[in-house]
C-alpha cells in the first residue's frame, strides 16, 4: 500500500482564512440574529430601506400600514424554495396571514452571515484527528467570527433552513412581541396576555390588525430575549403552502439577470481561451468591427468581448474577431486527467479519517479490492452565466445571480478600481445553479466592459462558453480495499480516493479573487478532507480508513450539488453491494446487519425496500439499493433499471427520507425529486471529454442528459420526525448512481465501476 501521512504537513495552503488582524477587529462571536437581538442598533444595524408606509422591525421583517409583511431573505433563490421556506417560518411564529407575506432580498450585511456553512465547511476542510476539543471550539469561534466580519452570506451546503430557522423565528418573535406591546398599550393591558392570529393581535374579543399597530410598535424596545408563540391550532409550519415565487415564474414576470433592461443598454458576448494559464494573443479587430451590429470590442488579458445592439450580433462577431490564445504548458485532455488520477492513487496520500486498527486487521489476511472512476460533472443549469452592469455616477450597479453577494461585490470593486461601497449589487434569482453561482467571473467581466464602453451592458455567456469555462465537479478515482470476517461481513475497509483538492481552489477563487488556473496550481498536492467527505460510512465496520490522494489534473474544479458525497457514495455503496454478493447475502440484509448504530438510516432502508417491493436482489430482478447520510438528513433508494438497445432504462426510483421537521412538505418533496433527477443525470451523462485544453461538448444535447420521456416513476416518502431540519437540496443526489449501478448488476450480472454508467462499462 502507498505511504500514508497521519498528519497534514506544513505545506502552505489557503486553509486558514483567519488572521490576527481579522480576529482583532469587530465585536462578538455570536453572529446571526443572536447578534442582531443583543446589540442592535448599537453595532450592526439593518441597512434595509423602507417606503413611507413601511416600518423596519429588525433585519428580517418590515410591516406596512396596510398590513403587508416583507420577509427579508438573505439566501439566493435558485429553485430550492428558500423565498418561501424562510417567510413561512417567520409567518408561523408571527401569527400572520399568509396572504399578506411578500419577499425582499437582503442587502449585504454581517447580520446575514451564514456562519453555519463556514463552520461546517472549514471543520471538514481541516481534519479533526488528534485535535483537542477546546482547540476545535476556538477554531469554530474564529471561523464564525470571520464569517460575520466579512459578511459571508453564502448559499450552499443545503444550509438555508438549518442556518436561518432560528434567526427567522427569533426575528418574528421580536416583531410579534412589539405588536402585542403596542396593542396592550392601547388597551391598557399586559402585553403577555395578548396573542396573535391571522394578522391580528387579539385579547379576548379585542382585535387589532398588524398594519394598525406597525408604526407604534416599531418604535418600542423589544424584550431582552425572544418570547415564542404558543402552539397554534392551525400552524403554518408544516403546511404545503403555495410557493411565493411560483406565480411569477409561471406567468413569466419573474426577473432573472437576463431580464434586466436599462436605457441605452447594449449586449456583450465573450470568448475565453483554453483552460490553464491562457492569455489573449491577438484578434482580427478590423474584421470583427465590420460585423453587422457591432459597436465595441473589449480586450482583456484573458478574454475578448464583442459589444453589439443585440446579443446574437455580438456572439456572431466573435468568430470574425478570430481571437488567438496562447497557453503555457501541456494542454489539458481527458487522457492527461486520467493519467494524473492513476498516478495520485499510486502515490502517498493523507489519512483523513480512521477508526480502529486497519493495518493490524488486514495484516496476513486476504484482501478484496475494486477500483472505481468518475468523470468530471457539469452543472448544466438552464440559465447560462449572465450579468448586467451600469455606471452610476462614480460607482457601479451590477445585477447578477450569486451565492456569495459580498464576495461578488468585492471582486467587482477590485477589478474596476472602485471601493466596495461604490458597487451596488442586486442579487437576482438564479435559473438553476448547483453551486455554479459561487463563481463571479461574469459579474467582473460585465463591470469591466461597462466601464470601458461607458454604457449599461448585459453580458451573457453562450452555452458553449458555459460548458467550457465553468469549472466542473472534480473527476475522481478510488481504490476500495476490504477484509471480511468469517460470516462474510466487512471487518476492515480502506477507501483511497484520488481527487483534486477542490475546496482549496474554490476558497482561493471566492475569497481571494485568484484566477482559476492559478488557484488550481497553488492547491495541487494539498490535503483536503472536504474532497473525500461522505467516504466514512455509517456502517458498523470495526476498522475504517479514508485516504485523500491529491491529484494534480491541471483542470480547475468547483463545488457541485452534492459535492464529494456525489462520488464517495458511489464508491462505498457499489463496493458494499459487491461484498454482499461475495458473501452470498441479500443486499438489504447485508446492509441492515451493519446499521445497528445508525437506526435512522436503517429505518429509511427498510421503508424504501418495502415501498419498492424489494425482491432480494436476485438475478434478473433489476433492483438495486443504496443509502447515505449528509447534512443531517438520511436517505435510502431502491432503483429499478435495465439495459436495452436504447441504453440504460431507469424505470423506477423509490426513496425513503428522514430530514427531520419539514417546513413545507411539498417543497421538501420537490427538492428530493429534483435531487434524484439531478443524480440520474450524473449517473448517465452530465459530462464532457477534454482535448487541447477545452471541453469537446458545446451544447446541452451533447452532455448525455436524460430527457423528460426517460424520467422514471419517482416515489418519495418522508419518515415522520421531530428532529431539527436537515438539508434537502443535495440528499437525493448521491444515492442514484450506486442504486442504478447495483440494479444493472442484478439485471445483467455485470458490474459497472465508472460514471457515467453508460461510458465503457468495466
Amino acid at each position: 500500500m502507498s505511504g500514508i501521512r497521519d498528519t497534514v504537513g506544513s505545506k502552505s495552503t489557503r486553509a486558514s482564512l483567519v488572521t490576527r488582524r481579522t480576529l482583532l477587529v469587530g465585536a462578538t462571536a455570536a453572529g446571526g440574529l443572536a447578534l442582531a437581538w443583543s446589540v442592535w442598533p448599537r453595532d450592526y444595524r439593518p441597512n434595509l430601506t423602507a417606503a413611507p408606509d413601511e416600518h423596519i422591525f429588525n433585519a428580517f421583517l418590515k410591516i406596512g400600514d396596510d398590513g403587508h409583511i416583507s420577509a427579508i431573505v438573505p439566501q439566493c433563490e435558485m429553485g430550492q424554495g428558500v423565498t418561501t421556506l424562510l417567510p413561512q417560518i417567520m409567518a408561523d411564529e408571527l401569527g400572520a396571514d399568509w396572504r399578506t407575506i411578500a419577499v425582499e432580498t437582503a442587502p449585504i450585511n454581517p447580520l446575514y452571515a451564514n456562519t453555519l456553512v463556514v463552520d461546517e465547511d472549514s471543520s471538514v476542510f481541516m481534519p479533526r484527528a488528534g485535535v483537542p476539543d477546546f482547540v476545535q471550539d476556538v477554531r469554530s469561534w474564529a471561523r464564525r467570527e470571520w464569517a460575520v466580519r466579512h459578511a459571508v452570506m453564502l448559499t450552499a451546503n443545503s444550509s438555508s433552513v438549518r442556518m436561518f430557522e432560528g434567526p427567522c423565528r427569533d426575528a418574528a418573535a421580536q416583531a410579534r412581541a412589539l405588536l402585542m406591546m403596542e396593542a396592550a398599550r392601547r388597551w391598557d393591558a399586559n402585553w403577555e396576555d395578548c396573542d396573535t392570529q391571522d394578522g391580528f393581535v387579539i385579547l379576548g374579543q379585542k382585535r387589532l390588525r398588524f398594519g394598525e399597530l406597525a408604526a407604534g410598535a416599531a418604535g418600542l424596545e423589544p424584550p431582552a430575549t425572544p418570547v415564542y408563540r404558543a402552539s397554534s391550532a392551525d400552524p403554518l409550519y408544516g403546511k404545503e403552502l403555495t410557493r411565493l415565487d411560483l406565480p411569477a415564474k409561471v406567468d413569466g414576470s419573474a426577473n432573472f439577470a437576463g431580464d434586466i433592461r436599462l436605457p441605452d443598454m447594449v449586449y456583450a458576448a465573450i470568448r475565453q481561451g483554453p483552460l490553464g494559464a491562457t492569455r489573449l494573443k491577438s484578434i482580427n479587430r478590423k474584421a470583427g468591427l465590420a460585423s453587422p451590429g457591432v459597436l465595441h470590442v473589449v480586450e482583456h488579458e484573458r478574454w475578448v468581448a464583442a459589444v453589439a445592439r443585440n446579443w446574437w450580433a455580438a456572439n456572431r462577431a466573435l468568430d470574425r474577431f478570430a481571437p488567438l490564445f496562447e497557453t503555457k504548458g501541456t494542454p489539458i485532455s481527458s487522457k492527461s486527467i486520467d493519467s494524473a488520477l492513476k498516478a495520485a492513487l499510486r502515490a502517498d496520500g493523507y489519512r483523513i479519517a480512521k477508526k480502529g486498527d486497519v493495518a493490524g486487521a488486514m495484516e496476513g489476511r486476504p484482501k478484496i479490492s475494486a477500483e472505481y472512476l468518475v468523470a468530471p460533472a457539469l452543472h448544466a443549469s438552464i440559465e447560462t452565466r449572465t450579468a448586467t452592469a451600469a455606471i452610476d455616477g462614480d460607482g457601479l450597479r451590477v445585477w447578477v445571480a450569486t451565492q456569495a453577494p459580498a464576495q461578488c461585490r468585492d471582486a467587482v470593486a477590485a477589478a474596476t478600481g472602485l471601493a466596495p461601497g461604490a458597487v451596488t449589487l442586486f442579487p437576482m434569482m438564479a435559473g438553476g445553479s448547483f453551486d455554479a453561482c459561487l463563481d463571479h467571473s461574469v459579474a467582473v467581466q460585465a463591470a469591466i466592459i461597462a466601464q470601458q464602453v461607458k454604457r449599461p451592458v448585459q453580458l451573457a455567456w453562450s452555452r458553449a462558453e458555459e460548458i467550457m469555462r465553468v469549472p466542473p465537479r472534480a473527476p475522481a478515482r478510488a481504490k476500495m480495499v476490504a477484509t471480511l470476517n468469517a460470516a462474510g461481513g466487512i471487518d476492515a475497509l480502506v477507501s483511497r480516493i484520488a481527487v483534486p483538492p477542490t475546496n482549496h481552489e474554490v476558497r482561493a477563487r471566492l475569497f481571494d479573487n485568484i484566477p482559476s488556473d492559478v488557484a488550481q496550481r497553488a492547491a495541487a498536492g494539498s490535503p483536503d478532507a472536504a474532497a473525500v467527505e461522505g467516504a466514512q460510512p455509517l456502517y458498523a465496520i470495526p476498522h475504517v480508513a479514508v485516504d485523500h490522494c491529491p491529484a494534480d489534473i491541471g483542470l480547475p474544479t468547483a463545488r457541485w450539488r452534492g459535492n464529494a458525497d456525489s462520488y464517495t457514495a458511489f464508491f462505498t455503496e457499489c463496493f458494499v453491494d459487491e461484498m454482499a454478493t461475495r458473501a452470498g447475502s441479500d443486499a438489504l440484509s447485508y446492509r441492515m446487519a451493519m446499521l445497528g448504530d445508525a437506526p435512522l438510516l436503517a429505518r429509511c432502508l427498510l421503508r424504501a425496500a418495502t415501498l419498492g417491493s424489494w425482491e432480494g436482489g436476485i438475478a434478473g430482478s433489476a433492483q438495486g439499493l443504496a443509502c447515505h447520510a449528509m447534512r443531517g438528513s438520511y436517505i435510502a433508494l431502491l432503483a429499478t433499471a435495465r439495459q436495452s438497445d436504447k441504453g440504460i432504462q431507469v424505470e423506477q426510483l423509490v426513496a425513503a427520507v428522514d430530514a427531520g421537521r419539514l417546513v413545507n412538505p411539498a417543497i421538501a418533496r420537490q427538492q428530493v425529486e429534483g435531487g434524484l433527477i439531478f443524480g440520474l443525470a450524473a449517473a448517465v451523462g452530465a459530462t464532457t471529454d477534454y482535448e487541447g485544453g477545452v471541453a469537446t461538448a458545446r451544447k446541452l444535447h451533447q452532455l448525455g442528459l436524460p430527457k423528460l420521456s426517460q424520467t422514471p416513476q419517482i416515489l418519495v416518502e418522508f419518515l415522520e420526525s421531530d428532529r431539527e431540519p436537515g438539508g434537502l437540496g443535495e440528499i437525493g443526489v448521491p444515492v442514484v448512481a450506486p442504486a442504478v449501478a447495483n440494479a444493472l448488476f442484478a439485471a445483467t450480472g455485470r458490474r459497472i465501476r465508472r460514471l457515467p454508467l453508460s461510458a465503457h462499462p468495466a
